[in-house]
């Protein structure tokens, strides 16, 4: 509230520095006042001008005077009367202020005392009396001189409820604010509670106010008392928000200071007591970093990032929040295998001795290890290549990657990115975040302590993207030979070089993946495996793992080949063997059981045990059903679990042409069975055919199993055999199928998947089967011990499929399939 400017003193100080001669009153009563209001003031006044502050009637105030013209009319009045007129000027900057640069309101001043200050400059004390006008300016040298009017002053109404109300929270916000100011001295508050008269109390306090001349000066013209009072008391309210909001910030501040020298003199006692007791002081922590870090085989770009932030460290208060960030910074870096890599073992016949050992078949993949493992022997510094093992679940690409490691004797890291969503999980988090972790490459490569270890990158093709970014984009520089030694970790901020890691990605679909990963990866498709591939595996491999696991011996339990097969065929239909060994082990299970209660039993197992423990078969053996009714065909289908054989039936009746196709088909089956029944139209004489009966036939093509999805272009040869076998009422070829996509031009077009249909058409007994010549490389491929008992017919014509499915036999009881005229001329 009080001006804290040394021209303005207290009226209890000022009474100590002047005589007791001098008749002046530095608290007035409201009689005091009333005396002092109907004293005569002169016509014209000498006019002190005043710089900065206003003087309110009754109050006391130093000035000090400088001007030569303020210290001859203060001479002069000293000597004479001592009564002055002292007026603001309107701009403080002005040195020698005329009669324009005044205020027209100001207030009549007796000179109390003048002193010489040791300084050398004169300071009067004066007290204001009343108010008044300039009238006009009578003289201007050697100082002003100016005719008044006298202000009118109105006695304050003390039955105004609401004035004194006013007035009350006047003199409480004032003290309030002397309580709360630290600068302003206590005895003001006593000089607040002292005064008696109202006017004064406000002029007192409009005095004492901590604000510009201007806003003052406005306040000493308002003439009415209870104006004047609301005016003030809105300036005391917001000078007592603005202290209270101040003196709060300061004691937060001071409470922080506090808090930082408390942690500080705490973390002092336990740097001692660590050091007592012999731990880690963070002094030590960082010596034994340095000491870590000489062994190090790294960059220089490493080596500089690590001395940097370790200077960093050793220089931070450990109680702030980066000293374990930086710390973990650090360890992470210690920890990192820079160049240090495990020895390949180049012995081939090792490798070839071990991939054999752990599984069965997959010579594709074998063989190409074996050739990297070459290559490598020769050229020390060849880049790995990037695997993409693709193929149905459960053919061991998983388990591959371990056995490759085993092989060649790298450490084996497995990182799986099913449902992986965020590409910070490959790139890692920058430091600046709360939690940030280096991404999922950098830490397997830390937990593996080698630079070059077998990386398995777990279903690739399961990878998802959202708003926190594409994984499978930032995979991108991973599998990129040419980008993959200067890989950037958003945590780690230094290029690591991957190039020495063999990456090996599995995938079920390649359809999920992004082309430009494709591209950067080597494609070696894993086919499933035949049924004889699944006993061996089942011998050599899950029936012995399957025993250790549940503590029985190979005399508990004996599996014949035989038993096997029944168990594949019957409770385990998929590509792989994950199904087949959880079956096994339900069967080993039920052995242990009666091991454990010493119940007697035969080990050799039989299809009535395997019945007993497992329940009834899940599955029926895949049948051939015959060529006795027209338009029945046997087709080969591709499934995510394997092989398949399916059915196309084709039954025809007297209407008007209308095609029917049901069995849950998909765009492509059914776009195949129209472009069967176009062919056959457009190539009717070739089959002695009459082509009007086809508008007087209605067609129905079905699918059996029509609970199960069906989609694909390869049962186009199958609905076109299907059609002609209908129409024709000619049998077809007996232990027959076949497979392969047509044209409108009558082409035999390739299909996928020969492997496995080929598999599925041996366990159905098929004898005879129809395929595309560019299909002849697939056959190829297959172990011609297995498919000894096969004859493959390869053709590229749609009317060599019908000429060498059809016989020339007739069905039983063959339907009259011809043209009516009658009915064309009825209509």
């Amino acid at each position: 509230m009080f001006s804290e400017n040394s021209d303005n003193l207290n009226p209890l100080h000022l009474a100590n520095i002047i005589d007791d001669d001098t008749e002046f009153i530095p608290l007035l009563s409201q009689e005091d006042e009333d005396q002092m209001n109907k004293q005569d003031i002169p016509e014209v006044l000498s006019i002190l001008p005043l710089r900065n502050t206003v003087l309110f009637p009754g109050v006391v105030i130093p000035i000090t005077v400088g001007r030569d013209k303020s210290i001859n009319l203060i001479k002069d009045a000293y000597k004479g009367d001592k009564i002055i007129g002292v007026v603001a000027q309107r701009d403080q900057a002005i040195e020698d202020p005329t009669y324009p640069d005044l205020n027209q309101f100001g207030t009549v001043a007796q000179v109390i005392k003048m002193l010489r200050m040791p300084d050398g400059n004169t300071t009067i004390i004066i007290q204001g009396k009343r108010r008044f006008k300039l009238d006009e300016c009578v003289q201007t040298e050697p100082y002003i001189r100016c005719k008044i009017v006298p202000f009118p002053e109105k006695s304050a109404n003390t039955a105004d409820k609401e004035f004194m109300a006013i007035v009350g929270s006047l003199k409480d916000l004032a003290l309030q604010i002397i309580q709360h100011s630290p600068n302003i001295p206590a005895d003001a508050g006593f000089a607040i509670r002292n005064i008696e008269s109202h006017s004064f109390l406000i002029n007192f306090i409009c005095s004492n106010m901590n604000l510009d001349v201007s806003k003052k000066q406005e306040l000493l013209e308002i003439e009415d008392h209870k104006e004047r009072a609301n005016r003030v008391l809105e300036y005391l309210s917001k000078e007592l928000q603005m202290l209270e909001l101040k003196n709060q910030i300061q004691s937060k501040v001071r409470t922080d200071i506090d808090k930082q020298q408390r942690e500080y003199f705490l973390n002092q006692q336990l740097r001692t007591i660590q050091e007592e007791l012999g731990g880690n002081t963070p002094d030590r922590e960082v010596a034994e970093l340095k000491e870590r870090a000489k062994t190090k085989k790294w960059t220089k770009a490493v080596e500089e990032t690590f001395k940097k932030e370790s200077e960093r460290l050793s220089r931070m208060n450990p109680a702030a929040a980066e000293y374990s960030v930086i710390l973990n910074y650090l360890e992470l870096l210690l920890d990192l295998p820079w160049g240090e890599f495990t020895n390949d073992n180049f012995d081939l016949k090792h490798a070839q001795k071990v991939l054999d050992k752990d599984h069965y078949g997959l010579e594709k993949v074998k063989a190409r290890i074996l050739e990297y493992l070459a290559v490598l022997k020769l050229k020390r510094d060849m880049k790995s290549p990037i695997m993409c093992l693709y193929g149905p679940p459960g053919v061991g690409k998983t388990s591959l990657g371990k056995s490759i490691a085993k092989a060649l004797g790298r450490k084996y890291v497995r990182m799986s990115l099913g449902g992986l969503r965020d590409e910070a999980e490959i790139r890692g988090h920058r430091k600046t975040y709360i939690g940030a972790m280096p991404g999922r490459i950098i830490q397997n490569l830390k937990k593996a302590k080698s630079s070059n270890p077998i990386f398995v990158l777990d279903e690739i093709d399961k990878l998802g993207n959202d708003f926190h970014g594409d994984p499978s984009s930032a995979l991108l520089e991973v599998l990129d030979p040419e980008q993959n030694n200067t890989f950037y970790d958003n945590y780690v901020e230094i290029d690591y070089d991957l190039s020495n890691v063999l990456f090996i990605a599995t995938a079920n679909s390649l359809s999920r993946v992004q082309p430009a990963l494709l591209d950067r990866m080597e494609i070696i498709e894993i086919n499933g495996y035949t049924i004889e591939e699944k006993v061996q595996i089942a011998i050599k491999h899950l029936v012995p793992k399957q025993l250790e696991a549940h503590g029985l011996k190979k005399e508990h339990i004996k599996l014949s080949p035989k038993i096997i097969e029944y168990m594949i065929d019957r409770y385990s239909r998929e590509s792989g063997v994950r199904g087949l060994e959880k079956k096994i082990a339900s069967l080993v299970r039920g052995i242990a059981k009666k091991v454990a209660m010493e119940e007697k039993y035969d080990p050799v197992i039989t299809e009535e045990d395997v019945i007993k423990i497992l329940g009834g078969a899940i599955y029926q053996a895949d049948k051939y059903q015959g060529n006795d009714v027209a338009g029945v065909v046997t087709g080969l289908a591709w499934t995510s679990v394997g092989g398949d054989i399916l059915f196309v039936e084709t039954s025809i009746s007297k209407g008007k042409g209308k095609l029917t196709i049901t069995g849950n088909l998909g765009d492509v089956m059914k776009e195949s069975a129209v472009i069967a029944l176009a062919y056959l139209k457009a190539h009717s004489d070739q089959l002695k055919l009459d082509y009007r009966i086809f508008e007087q036939w209605d067609i129905h093509i079905h699918v059996p199993e029509g609970a199960t999805p069906k989609d694909g272009p390869s049962a186009g040869i199958t609905m076109l055999t299907s059609l002609a076998s209908a129409f024709t009422q000619r049998k077809v070829k007996g232990q027959l199928a076949m497979t392969g996509e047509i044209t409108l031009r009558g082409k035999v077009l390739p299909v996928g998947g020969i492997k496995e249909k080929i598999l599925a058409a041996k366990r159905a007994g098929i004898k005879d089967i129809i395929l595309s010549k560019d299909n002849k490389k697939d056959i190829d491929e297959i172990k011609k011990d297995y498919i000894k008992d096969m004859k493959f017919h390869y053709v590229s014509e749609m009317i060599e499929v019908v000429n060498l499915a059809l016989l020339k036999e007739k069905v039983k009881n063959p339907i009259d399939v011809k043209y009516f005229p009658e009915e064309k001329s009825s209509k």
